[in-house]
């Protein structure tokens, strides 16, 4: 949907959002639409749009083109974060104007984006607010789909990484009982990208977990993170999941041979991946666990 349409429409004939919402909705839901895109019910935008002499086909005249075009560019600049390719996602990300965006669904894709790379990248934590709040607060206000967990994933790792236990703590307890609500719904008429959002949910609550020392709750969701990886052929994520099984055998002081088969395991993967960064991840690990071994000796 194309709202500058309705908009330059209105302002053309000089109707004051007043004067145009009189008897069909209050100046709230009118300045909501065309702010911030929340779309009223079909019934209101059909009399809005008649009194603008506009069809509602009238708004999507051209706009199937651009939210398709849309979708692709959200949907590479999200492999790239899983990837931790943070260069091309922040490129990527820097191309996009969100009021350009009129999809409710890719504009939470966007803040969502825009918020865990503020997040993954040590970024500010105002922008990573920010972001999660447009949809937490305003674009998934009933908390009703994906991206509601996924902001809590992204305010949970920003917590963690400036070592506020307590606060990543609160948003990542909320996951894992999302994790275990849904742990046996499938997601197949949804396409890959939601199992590959889930799968983001999956490996940074276990992450978390692992650094807090919970291995019960992070050795359960790396094993049902690979087995997802398994059923639906996702290699995504396969190298960053086996490296964390690495860290918590280490962590379990597991034998050597069980530790450095992960770790090749890992490797292996990440290579497939061309995961340059996890590749750099795992050589270090092995360098530091082959010298604590050899210190050990």
């Amino acid at each position: 949907m194309d709202i500058n349409i309705f908009i330059e429409r209105r302002k053309s004939l000089k109707i004051s959002q007043v004067k145009l919402c009189k008897d069909i909705c209050t100046q709230s839901t009118l300045s909501k639409f065309e702010n911030n895109g929340r779309i009223p019910s079909l019934t209101i935008l059909s009399k809005l749009c008649e009194r603008l002499g506009l069809s509602v086909d009238d708004l999507y005249k051209n706009s199937i083109a651009t939210t398709t075009h849309m979708k692709s560019l959200l949907d590479k600049i999200e492999s790239e974060l899983m990837m931790e390719n943070y260069s091309e996602a922040s490129k990527g990300l820097s191309e996009i104007n969100a009021g350009e965006i009129h999809n409710n669904a890719l504009k939470m894709q966007y803040y969502y984006q825009q918020g865990i790379y503020e997040a993954l990248t040590n970024g500010k934590l105002e922008n990573a607010f920010y972001c999660f709040a447009r949809i937490l607060n305003d674009l998934d206000e009933k908390h009703q789909t994906i991206y509601t967990h996924l902001s809590y994933i992204g305010l949970g790792v920003f917590y963690s990484r400036l070592d506020m236990i307590d606060e990543a703590s609160f948003f990542f307890e909320k996951v894992w009982n999302y994790i275990n609500i849904h742990k046996d719904e499938t997601y197949q008429k949804n396409g890959i990208n939601i199992y590959l959002r889930v799968l983001t949910i999956v490996f940074y609550t276990a992450e978390f977990y692992i650094k807090i020392k919970d291995y019960d709750k992070s050795n359960e969701l790396v094993s049902r993170g690979i087995k997802l990886c398994s059923e639906q052929h996702i290699t995504y994520y396969l190298p960053r999941l086996k490296f964390l099984s690495a860290e918590i055998a280490i962590d379990e002081k597991k034998s050597d041979k069980e530790i450095e088969g992960l770790l090749s395991e890992s490797l292996a993967f990440a290579k497939i991946n061309h995961n340059v960064v996890v590749e750099d991840r795992i050589n270090s690990l092995l360098e530091k666990y082959n010298e604590e071994s050899d210190f050990k000796k």
